[in-house]
C-alpha cells in the first residue's frame, strides 16, 4: 500500500465519523475542523502534508472550502501533548487525528470522551490502553496500528 492510499484511508475514517458531517466549528468560517496532534514538528510532518491534503480531497474534503485543519506540534516534547490535546478540544474540533506514536492518542483520549480520535501508532493499541480490543475498540478512539506482523 502506498503512503497516499494509507493516509487517504485513515483520513476517510475520520471524515466519515457520524459526528463529523454535522460538526460545527468555533472558527468564523463555520467549517468543521480536523485537529492534527503530532508528537514531532512541522519540519518532520511536512513531507506528509500533501498526502493528507490529497487524501482529504479524494474523499471530498477540501481544506479551506469545506474543512479546516488545526495542527498542534509537540516538537519532540511529550509533556506538551496533554495541553495541546486540551487546546484542540477547546477549539471544538470534529475529530482528532493523533500521529507520532501512542502518546498523542493517549493525550487526546485523556482530554475527551466525546470527540472521535483516529490514531496511527506502531504500538499495540490494546497494551497502550487506547482501545479495549482490536475488533471492538469501544469508546471514541479508533485507528491504525502498524503491528501487522503480529496480527
Amino acid at each position: 500500500m502506498k503512503r497516499r492510499q494509507f493516509i487517504s484511508i485513515v483520513i476517510s475514517a475520520a471524515a466519515y465519523c457520524p459526528s463529523f458531517a454535522g460538526a460545527q466549528s468555533s472558527q468564523p468560517t463555520g467549517l468543521p475542523i480536523i485537529g492534527l496532534l503530532h508528537s514531532t514538528s512541522l519540519n518532520y510532518f511536512a513531507k506528509f502534508q500533501n498526502s493528507v491534503s490529497q487524501g482529504l480531497k479524494e474523499v471530498g474534503w477540501i481544506t479551506g472550502k469545506n474543512v479546516q485543519l488545526e495542527y498542534r506540534w509537540a516538537e519532540g516534547k511529550p509533556e506538551r501533548l496533554p495541553a495541546l490535546a486540551e487546546d484542540l478540544v477547546n477549539r471544538q474540533v470534529a475529530v482528532i487525528f493523533a500521529v507520532g506514536g501512542s502518546a498523542p492518542a493517549q493525550a487526546a483520549k485523556s482530554a475527551t470522551t466525546t470527540i472521535p480520535i483516529v490514531f496511527i501508532s506502531a504500538a499495540d493499541p490494546v497494551k497502550a490502553g487506547l482501545v479495549v480490543s482490536l475488533n471492538r475498540p469501544g469508546g471514541n478512539v479508533t485507528g491504525v496500528s502498524l503491528i501487522g506482523s503480529a496480527l
